[in-house]
């Protein structure tokens, strides 16, 4: 490491660091060690951005705090006092000096930016002494009363553990007696009251006065800095967006010099992004309060005025900010969020870190920086996680509806959702546990009701702004939001707009994108694609090896999947078109009968439907494949349950004219016990159902032919393929293939042209796996069912497992995923390299997929990746994240 901190070129992080380093000197590249926060600063400092004086406690030394027991290691507040007159010889100020005091903020950062999880600390340094001189500093008594106050008050509550509400009640109690409407309309003398009897509640609720030595103060905040890294709410976040130890392991302590916004004359703090979190759009979007600092913005407590109006208000100030923005994203690439105080006219930088936005704002920007030369290509796709894409399907208010707005406040996050309202985070976590739709309502939302967002379909909020808290975490989770939303008024378990009286349990409808808020259920339609995302994921395609198909089961599926992007059908299940209800009379006849001319009859009915089915799908994927499985569940799922059918004989009248219905009723009872087994799952399925009744696969291979050779005629291209699920042995093919070669050759001679059409299995056996040389022998392709291989690997019940002890062994440690979710790279995918290999031994262009849900798995699509499959296949809405995730796996290493 150089004198800077900086980390010398080729040396690994092994070395040792120092525990602190001042803006000038850390190296912003290093996230890790400074946090995001402290990184930000440093960066900014040294591009020569106005920055006031600081310092930064590094992430280690939280670390050490833990290995220490909750306690702030030996000798670092040695390090911390003379960091700390170092500090005041750049300041000109003296930290618990009488005479031109220095205060300052303690602030946390985590290497991943995690807002309103942590604690902050401001105006650190105030007591009787120093607080004369901010009055002598300043020349204004009300600021520097106020200041006291702010500092009383997020003190007593990060540090002390005082609850918030209670200064709350005694401030506005000051603000009623004295007729103040705002904050900032109660003047010195009731500032003074508040300050004392803050201290009093101090006092009462830890039995303790509240400390006046600075550094005692200082000492104690970076103790609760650090301890908020393992909050409830802190630790809430990390496991719900997977931010684990090797992201970001403990937080950074940043100590900064205090400038203020709340001080009289041109001062003011805000927030803004470099972009429009929610659009993309390029403009300065966010928030600013004259006579406040940065926690009014944050917090929601007071409603702030748009960014816009600083234009007018100061206009230099905003020119200034311009500037920066723009500088700042081309120096991170990215789009920004920044936080900024003017104090006596001058502009100060206090934050910058990467904007979270909304997937919408993700791929405008991303498309947008490409074309404004900040960003490459390349650059512009790995910056999206393709999970992400799935808050760009976002549902919207179908227009047919013209519903009835009963409020509107300002659309913070986009999308629109239904729900229950609740007003409170614990209710709407109790309530999602139970698997109930909630809206949680709120006057404003603060970092401690996280929990209450994960539940929650949507946020409602009555105060607040673009920047508040609320509206900046639910557009990181991709949840429609609706801030400031002053008509309402909340009191109790309801809320009120005029005469209207919504009651906790009511449902409403929000839409983020407009602000809107609605009475009762709204319908609500799918999106549609941007053209920016269409643009970028033509980007992608460029960049990807992997082919991209669809799991679909109707025309509708199969238009859908085109328009999102499919290169075919990976998986058509024929199953789903025999639970139609125009057909599962005529399948429970054919599984019913005594005879197989009985079995003909209805397998002839189904053979005329089973190819309409086939010819729309083909037709809608004109020139792509469609990989048609083969009928794959047990006979029984097609039945009624021996309980349902016992309930309906129960329900039966003894009399005669039902006596057929209560034969058939009877004879289907004894089919279903004939057919039932201990372990469907592992039985008669599959193939083994095809060979046993091979009528029903030789039915379906004739409508698959037949819809060939007639859209063949009418001028249509259609790629069908056949697969047979189920196999574990080359053996199993065979009469499979004789099925299919003796229905090509009928069909050839009756249209008197040939017809081609794939022939191929499912690997989802474990023996298939490292059999399939054999296998490959008659397949032209494979196709990896990853649930029931999972399934088999593990020897799990999917259903069972994941109701049970998954969940355990996930917390636990024993496994770091839901194999179910994420293919298992160790063992399933070992299983799926031998297949690969051994089948690829016998046809070195064997084209191998992968068709269960897996496919639209970023992680496991890039484990397809590196086995060189040669497509996925996943249901339509992920075409799209499939298709980046692809891409993502093509440009990264391995």
């Amino acid at each position: 490491m150089d004198s800077s901190g900086r980390l010398a070129s080729g040396i690994k992080e092994t070395q040792v660091y120092k525990d602190i380093y001042f803006f000038d000197e850390g190296d912003g590249r290093n996230k890790k060690l400074l946090g995001g926060k402290g990184a930000g600063l440093c960066e900014m400092k040294q591009l020569g951005l106005p920055v006031p004086p600081g310092l930064i406690i590094t992430t280690e030394v939280c670390n050490r705090f833990y290995d220490n027991g909750g306690k702030l290691p030996d000798g670092l507040m040695d390090h911390v006092r003379e960091a700390m007159r170092k500090l005041e010889q750049m300041t000109d100020k003296k930290f618990g000096g009488s005479k031109n005091p220095l205060l300052v903020s303690v602030r946390s950062g985590a290497a991943i930016s995690m807002p309103g999880m942590m604690d902050t600390v401001l105006d650190l340094g105030l007591n009787e002494d120093t607080l004369q001189g901010l009055v002598e500093q300043s020349g204004d008594e009300r600021f520097a009363y106020d200041t006291y106050r702010r500092f009383i008050q997020l003190f007593g509550k990060v540090v002390l553990g005082v609850n918030d509400e209670l200064f709350s009640r005694v401030f506005e109690e000051a603000k009623r007696k004295r007729g103040a409407k705002s904050d900032d309309e109660l003047l010195t003398e009731g500032l003074k009251d508040v300050v004392q009897k803050f201290k009093r509640l101090v006092h009462e609720q830890t039995g303790e006065l509240f400390p006046s030595d600075p550094y005692l103060q200082l000492e104690k905040a970076i103790a609760a800095v650090f301890r908020s890294w393992n909050g409830k709410r802190c630790v809430d976040y990390r496991r719900e967006f997977k931010i684990t130890p090797d992201l970001a392991n403990g937080t950074a302590a940043n100590i900064v010099t205090m400038v203020f916004g709340n001080l009289a004359g041109d001062s003011l703090t805000g927030v803004v992004f470099t972009r429009d979190p929610a659009t993309g759009e390029k403009r300065l979007y966010g928030d600013y309060l004259t006579n406040a600092q940065g926690e009014d913005v944050v917090a929601g407590v007071r409603t702030p005025k748009p960014i816009d109006k600083l234009r007018q208000e100061m206009p230099a100030g905003y020119e200034t900010l311009l500037q920066i923005s723009d500088k700042l994203e081309r120096h991170f690439k990215e789009p920004q969020d920044l936080e900024f105080t003017v104090e006596g006219g001058k502009l100060y930088m206090l934050q910058t870190r990467n904007a979270k936005m909304n997937a919408e704002a993700l791929v405008r920007t991303s498309v947008e920086m490409v074309k404004e030369g900040i960003l490459t290509r390349e650059e512009s796709i790995l910056r999206i996680k393709p999970d992400d894409l799935e808050q760009l399907l976002h549902r919207r208010i179908d227009p047919k509806a013209q519903p009835k707005k009963i409020a509107s406040g300002i659309n913070a996050s986009p999308g629109a959702t239904f729900g229950k309202v609740v007003f409170d985070a614990d209710e709407a976590e109790r309530r999602g546990r139970t698997g109930q739709k909630v809206i949680l309502v709120r006057e404003e939302t603060k970092p401690e009701d996280i929990h209450g967002f994960f539940a929650a379909q949507g946020i409602l909020t009555n105060r607040g702004g673009k920047t508040s808290h609320a509206a900046v975490v639910a557009r990181g989770m991709g949840k429609p939001c609706v801030v400031g939303c002053s008509d309402i008024r909340i009191s109790g378990g309801q809320f009120s707009v005029g005469q209207i009286v919504v009651n906790e349990g009511d449902i409403i409808t929000i839409d983020g994108t407009n602000g809107s808020v609605y009475l009762g259920e709204i319908p609500t339609i799918d999106p549609e694609p941007t053209p920016e995302l269409t643009e970028l994921l033509q980007w992608a395609d460029e960049f990807r090896r992997l082919g991209v198909r669809a799991n679909a089961d109707t025309p509708e599926g199969a238009q859908l999947a085109r328009k999102l992007g499919a290169e075919g059908i990976g998986l058509c299940r024929t199953e789903r078109m025999f639970n139609a209800t125009d057909r599962l009379p005529i399948v429970v006849d054919m599984i019913l009968a005594d005879t197989k001319e009985e079995r003909m009859r209805a397998l002839d009915k189904l053979l005329l439907l089973q190819k309409r089915d086939f010819k729309e799908i083909l037709k809608a994927m004109q020139g792509h494949p469609v990989t048609i499985r083969l009928l794959d569940p047990p006979l029984h799922e097609f039945l009624p349950s021996a309980e349902q059918l016992r309930e309906r004989l129960k329900a039966l009248p003894a009399r005669g004219e039902d006596a057929a219905e209560l034969s058939t009723i009877q004879k289907m009872l004894e089919k279903v016990k004939a057919l039932s087994e201990v372990n469907p799952m592992l039985g008669h399925r599959g193939v083994r159902v095809g060979l046993t009744y091979p009528e029903i696969y030789e039915m379906q291979v004739e409508a698959i032919f037949e819809a060939t050779a007639e859209l063949i005629q009418d001028g249509v291209k259609p790629e069908p393929q056949i697969m047979v699920p189920q196999v574990a042995m080359r053996e199993e093919l065979i009469p499979v293939k004789q099925i299919v070669d003796k229905v090509r050759k009928q069909v050839e001679e009756k249209f008197r042209f040939e017809i081609s059409i794939m022939f191929g299995t499912m690997i989802e056996v474990v023996r298939a796996c490292v059999c399939a040389d054999r296998i490959a022998e008659l397949a032209d392709f494979f196709s990896f069912g990853t649930n029931d291989l999972t399934q088999g690997t593990f020897s799990f019940s999917r259903e069972d497992a994941e109701n049970k002890f998954l969940p355990f062994y996930i917390d636990a440690g024993i496994l770091t995923e839901n194999p179910f979710q994420t293919l298992d790279a160790n063992g399933v995918g070992r299983l799926m390299e031998i297949a690969v290999q051994l089948g690829r031994k016998i046809k070195p262009q064997l084209e191998i997929g992968i068709c269960g849900e897996h496919g639209g798995d970023p992680k496991s699509i890039e484990l397809c990746n590196h086995l060189n499959l040669t497509y996925v296949s996943c249901s339509p809405y992920r075409i799209p994240l499939a298709r980046l995730a692809a891409a993502h796996a093509s440009l990264r290493p391995n």
